[in-house]
């Protein structure tokens, strides 16, 4: 990768950079930036800022900061640019990447606030798992927000961390905590630069899957996770989700199986078997659910398929009888 453009000087490499995307920041910088100043980490540390066509008052608010952070030993490195219209979140990470130094990434939204221990605990714990994608645990904000998902942030164990991943709608530890080494980055990356509606973190986390990567979490609470309608997030589509969903899944685990059930005789269960290729298809051998309306038909039914050719869809799925307690698979 080239130096980004209107990138200021680097340094000496650090041990550990910061990664921070910006786009129309301003309300949350400063709290996120004195996060970044009151880290207890004692390894060279670099905050590296790619300012993605802010049009408020973020690009000031970073450079005021530049001064404040240099004087305490973390150097920083500012690029970005004053297009138009934003490139998006996966082009200004991966120039944040490009023009930092660190042997490690410590990647931030600009949203968020780190703890003062974080940078320190996930080095410590990347150092140990070279070739995992390090996370923690976090706290909401607003609290109330989300708190179904932030308990499954939190409370996932070890093996759910990977068992989980073809059955959550995204990763299993989140993007903003992410930790880990440059080399392991370059092997897996660089992200999808698709802008606006690309799960750029997600189809990052499916390939560092593929090439054997773990993943680790830090069960501290390291990070303040805020919950708003700007947040980019909001901007893919659960269907995008499900796409990439179903075809790792065909990827990754159904060539290894002869057969299958499918947990969910209701919409979801249709969803998915209507999602499916037809090799994927024809290894479905039963649905499974606990419903005892759905169990008393004796068999699966699809009525709402606008799909249908000649009826071979619907009378595939009437020869596939409901039952209980086969292996499944089950999408949520």
């Amino acid at each position: 990768m080239q130096l980004p453009e209107n990138a200021t000087t680097r340094g000496p490499p650090a041990l550990v950079s910061i990664v921070l995307p910006v786009h129309n920041a301003e309300q949350w910088l400063e709290e996120c930036l004195t996060s970044v100043l009151q880290q207890d980490f004692d390894g060279t540390t670099e905050l590296s800022v790619f300012n993605d066509a802010s049009k408020d008052k973020s690009r000031t608010i970073i450079e005021n900061w530049k001064v404040k952070l240099e004087d305490s030993g973390i150097s920083v490195v500012i690029g970005g640019h004053d297009s138009p219209s934003p490139r998006g979140v996966g082009y200004s990470k991966n120039q944040a990447v490009a023009q930092s130094t660190g042997s490690y990434l410590c990647f931030l939204d600009s949203d968020d606030v780190m703890m003062p221990q974080r940078v320190r605990l996930q080095y410590e714990a990347a150092v140990q798992h070279p070739t995992s994608i390090i996370g923690c645990q976090v706290r909401r904000d607003p609290p109330d927000s989300t708190e179904r998902y932030t308990r499954w942030i939190n409370q996932l164990t070890s093996d759910q961390l990977l068992t989980q991943v073809f059955t959550s709608h995204g990763p299993t530890v989140i993007m903003p905590t992410w930790f880990c080494s440059r080399a392991w980055f370059s092997h897996v990356g660089p992200f999808d630069e698709g802008g606006q509606g690309v799960p750029e973190d997600l189809l990052f986390f499916y390939e560092h899957l593929r090439k054997g990567g773990g993943v680790f979490r830090v069960d501290q609470h390291l990070l303040l996770y805020r919950y708003h309608l700007c947040a980019a997030t909001h901007s893919v589509l659960e269907m995008t989700i499900w796409t990439h969903r179903v075809h790792f899944l065909e990827e990754q685990v159904l060539p290894h199986w002869k057969s299958f059930t499918i947990w969910n005789a209701g919409k979801q269960g249709r969803k998915l078997y209507r999602s499916l290729t037809a090799a994927s298809r024809r290894k479905v051998v039963a649905f499974c659910d606990v419903d005892e309306n759905k169990i008393r038909k004796g068999f699966y039914c699809h009525e709402d398929s606008q799909d249908l050719t000649g009826g071979q869809f619907e009378d595939n799925l009437k020869s596939l009888h409901l039952q209980e307690g086969q292996d499944f698979v089950h999408f949520s």
